[in-house]
C-alpha cells in the first residue's frame, strides 16, 4: 500500500449505512426471489442465518482490522499474495463494467414505459451509454459529492420499497391472498430447490464494497461495525416483507417487478388521479435507484481497482488519480469504455431491450461471485496469520468458529455459483460459463501485462 498517499475523510457512518443499502438493496434482486413462490421466504430467512450474517461479521472484523484503501484487494493480498489480491480484484471490477451497461438498459426500459413508449431500440443503446459516462464522471468528481448519489439512492429505494410492500397488503386485502403460506409451500425443495440459493445469495452481497475507500472514512473501527449492522438490518426486513407482500398480492409465475415494476405500481396506486400521481412519481424513483446501483458499485471497485495498479498488481492505468480529487479516474473511464464497448456489441446481437439485458446480465453473475470466496478464505487466513493484530471487532468464538463461518461462507459460495452456471431443469449453461472463462482469462492477460510494467518502468 501507498502509506504516504492521503485521502479527505468524507465517510460517516450514515454515508456508510446508505451506501451499503444503495449497493445491496436491489429490485431485480427482490423479484428473482419472489418468484420461486412462497418457500423463498424460508430461503431469505435461512440463508439470511447461515450466511448474510457470518459474512456481515467478517466484513465487520477485516473493515476494523486492517482499514485499507482497496478493501478486498488489501484484504485477499495479506492473506494469499499480490497475485491472488489482483485476480479478485479484476473479477469484481470487470463484473462492474459489465453489469453497468446491463442495470441501464434496464433503466432506459423502465423510461420508455413511463414516457416515451415508442422509443427506437437504438435509443435504448444511446441511454445506456449517455448514464455509463455520466457514472464515469460521478466516480472522478469528489467523493464529497459523488456520496450523494448512494446516498439519496438509498434513501429513494427504502420508500420504493415500503410502497410496495404497503401497495401489495393493500391490493390482497381486496383481491384475496395469491398464495398459500402454508407449511408445506414454505417447505423448501431441497433437490430442485437448491438452485434458487445463487438468487438469494447474489441479493446479500456488498458490505465490504464501503471498505475499498477506507482512506476517505472518518473513523473506519467505530463506523464500519455501526454501518453494517444497521443496514443489514433494513436490508433483510425490506426483502423478506417484500418478497412475502408480493407473493400476497401475485401468484408466484406472475411476479415480475423488474421489467413490469411500473405496472405494478399502477396496479397498486393507480385507480385514482392521485393514486396515478403516486404511481409516477415511484416509478421516476425506482429510475434513480438504477442509476445509483450503478454509481455506487463503480465507486467502490474502481478504488479497489485503483489500489492494486498503485501496488503494482493491475496495469498502471487503473491507478491515475484525477490531479485535484485524487479520485480513480483511470479506472473509471476504464469502465466507461469497457461498459460502451459491451452496450455496442450486445446492442449488434441483440433485438429487444430484454434480450440485451440478459445477454449482459448473465455471465457476469459467476464473476461477481468468485471474489467473495477468495475475501472469506482471507479472513480465516489472517486470524491464524496475524493473530496479535488488533481487531476493534472481533468475530466471537475464537479460532474454531472463525475457520468454520470461513469455510461455510466459501461452499454457499460455491454451490451458488455451480447453480448459476447449471441448472437442473436445462443442463450445463454453457454461455454463461465460457463467458466467465474468457473474461477470466483476459484478467490473467492484464495481469501478467502488469507484471512486466513492474519490470520494464
Amino acid at each position: 500500500m501507498n502509506e504516504t498517499h492521503q485521502h479527505k475523510k468524507v465517510l460517516g457512518t450514515r454515508d456508510m449505512v446508505l451506501f451499503s443499502v444503495s449497493a445491496i438493496l436491489l429490485l431485480d434482486t427482490l423479484a428473482a426471489g419472489a418468484s420461486i413462490g412462497v418457500q423463498s421466504v424460508f430461503w431469505w430467512l435461512f440463508l439470511g442465518l447461515v450466511f448474510f450474517v457470518p459474512y456481515a461479521l467478517i466484513c465487520s472484523e477485516m473493515g476494523t482490522a486492517y482499514p485499507e484503501q482497496g478493501g478486498i484487494y488489501a484484504w485477499v493480498r495479506d492473506a494469499f499474495g499480490g497475485r491472488w489480491a489482483s485476480r479478485v480484484t479484476w473479477a469484481y471490477w470487470v463484473n462492474t463494467a459489465v453489469w453497468l451497461p446491463a442495470i441501464y438498459v434496464l433503466f432506459a426500459g423502465v423510461f420508455s414505459q413511463l414516457f416515451m413508449p415508442d422509443m427506437a431500440f437504438g435509443m435504448h443503446i444511446a441511454v445506456a451509454v449517455a448514464l455509463s459516462w455520466i457514472s464515469v464522471v460521478i466516480n472522478v468528481i469528489s467523493l464529497n459529492i459523488g456520496k450523494l448519489v448512494p446516498n439519496l439512492g438509498a434513501i429513494i429505494k427504502t420508500v420504493v420499497f415500503a410502497a410496495i410492500i404497503g401497495g401489495a397488503f393493500q391490493y390482497s386485502q381486496v383481491h384475496g391472498v395469491a398464495n398459500s403460506f402454508s407449511v408445506e409451500n414454505l417447505t423448501p425443495e431441497w433437490g430442485e430447490g437448491l438452485k434458487y440459493i445463487s438468487v438469494i445469495i447474489y441479493g446479500m452481497l456488498g458490505f465490504e464494497l464501503v471498505s475499498a475507500g477506507s482512506d476517505e472514512m472518518k473513523n473506519p473501527q467505530r463506523d464500519v461495525p455501526r454501518a453494517i449492522f444497521v443496514s443489514g438490518l433494513i436490508i433483510i426486513v425490506m426483502y423478506t416483507l417484500a418478497t412475502i407482500a408480493l407473493l400476497t398480492a401475485f401468484p408466484a409465475d406472475e411476479i415480475d417487478v423488474v421489467e413490469g415494476l411500473v405496472d405494478s405500481m399502477y396496479l397498486f396506486f393507480g385507480d385514482t388521479e392521485t393514486g396515478a400521481v403516486i404511481a409516477m412519481t415511484l416509478g421516476v424513483g425506482a429510475l434513480y435507484t438504477f442509476f445509483s446501483n450503478g454509481v455506487t458499485w463503480a465507486l467502490g471497485c474502481n478504488r479497489a481497482a485503483a489500489e492494486a495498479a498503485l501496488e503494482g498488481e493491475l496495469p498502471a492505468v487503473f491507478g491515475k488519480e484525477h490531479a485535484v480529487h485524487e479520485t480513480p479516474a483511470g479506472a473509471a473511464v476504464l469502465m466507461g469504455v469497457v461498459s460502451t464497448v459491451m452496450l455496442v456489441v450486445y446492442g449488434i446481437v441483440a433485438t429487444t431491450n430484454a434480450d440485451l439485458f440478459w445477454s449482459l446480465f448473465a455471465f457476469s453473475a459467476v464473476i461477481f461471485l468468485l471474489p467473495y470466496i477468495g475475501m472469506v478464505l482471507a479472513f480465516g487466513v489472517m486470524r491464524r496469520k496475524d493473530p496479535d493484530r488488533h481487531r476493534p471487532f472481533r468475530v466471537a468464538g475464537g479460532p474454531i468458529v472463525a475457520n468454520a463461518i470461513s469455510i461455510v461462507c466459501a461452499l454457499i459460495l460455491a454451490i451458488a455459483i455451480f447453480f448459476f452456471v447449471y441448472t437442473p431443469e436445462a443442463g450445463m449453461q454453457w454461455p454463461v460459463l465460457s463467458g466467465a472463462i474468457i473474461v477470466l482469462l483476459i484478467g490473467e492477460a492484464v495481469i501478467r501485462y502488469a507484471e512486466w510494467q513492474r519490470q520494464n518502468p
